[in-house]
């Protein structure tokens, strides 16, 4: 087989609509391996191979190539789900404080809060690097305006989360302006982290269970942040009562931002095989 047959292989199965995958060692494979989408240069091919190709094997033997397809379909799972959250979340913060100073002419959260919501938040998302990612069986590409419908109608979800809290907090308990701020501080702290649950689970958001380092990393998180938001540290104390209160009710949030996501999801045609049969219930439940 000459070189120009092996390059008009791959050409016809890419006009075709498939994926193509080409391995090779030499310097009559090096055409076919810089036209597929993964060109693979076998362990001993010549530097023409190499050069060509988008995957060099270091051993010999094609099974490092599963090992390679596997995780990298679990770092893009990764990384959307940090994109979903950093978009979430930025929307939370910005769209909420914004209006408020805007509509109610006062500040919903201080600058030392922020700061705590950096170092703790941000992070404990690092870890997420290292969380559990369920494998897809097809190739995966970026869908950014999905991504970015998912985030936004999720950002506005928490937006109306925290503006509720707000109303409840300052005018249904009589809380202070500053203890408002605590729940706030409070609320952004746990509905972020639990957020994040939701969107790294294309199913409901317990099918999925988190690596320990993330386990344990957004634990820390939000009992730090419950710590300071009960004896007051460097801002005002909310006493056990308002942290449970605060709990409750990001918990609650927690069960209707997922199903939100369920119905998103259901909308961009997501299979409902990747929920299994257990949530075939949600499912009926979201069409009704």
């Amino acid at each position: 087989m000459f070189p120009e047959d092996k390059y008009h292989i791959v050409d016809v199965l890419q006009k075709t609509n498939h994926i193509v995958g080409m391995t090779g060692d030499g310097v009559n494979d090096a055409p076919a391996l810089k036209k597929a989408d993964a060109g693979i240069a076998v362990s001993g091919a010549t530097d023409a191979a190499r050069a060509a190709a988008d995957i060099v094997l270091l051993t010999p033997g094609l099974s490092v190539i599963v090992d390679a397809i596997r995780l990298s379909r679990q770092i893009f799972e990764r990384m959307t789900s940090y994109v979903l959250y950093r978009i979430i979340a930025t929307i939370q913060i910005l769209v909420f404080t914004t209006l408020a100073i805007l509509f109610f002419n006062s500040y919903p959260i201080t600058a030392i809060m922020i700061v705590f919501l950096a170092i703790l938040n941000d992070g404990a998302i690092m870890t997420i690097a290292y969380d559990n990612a369920k494998i897809s069986k097809v190739p995966q590409a970026w869908d950014m305006p999905k991504v970015l419908t998912i985030a936004s109608v999720l950002g506005v979800v928490n937006v109306i989360a925290t503006f509720l809290l707000y109303y409840l907090a300052g005018r249904v308990w009589g809380m202070t302006p500053d203890k408002v701020q605590t729940y706030i501080f409070l609320n952004i702290a746990l509905l972020g982290m639990m957020t994040l649950y939701s969107v790294r689970a294309k199913g409901a958001f317990w099918s999925l269970a988190p690596a320990k380092p993330l386990a344990i990393a957004t634990g820390i998180s939000v009992i730090i942040s419950s710590l300071i938001s009960m004896f007051g540290i460097l801002i005002a104390p909310i006493g056990f009562e308002g942290v449970a209160k605060s709990w409750l009710y990001a918990l609650v949030w927690l069960l209707i931002i997922d199903r939100v996501k369920l119905a998103l999801y259901s909308i961009f045609n997501h299979p409902k095989a990747d929920l299994g049969n257990t949530y075939q219930s949600t499912w009926e439940n979201l069409k009704t």
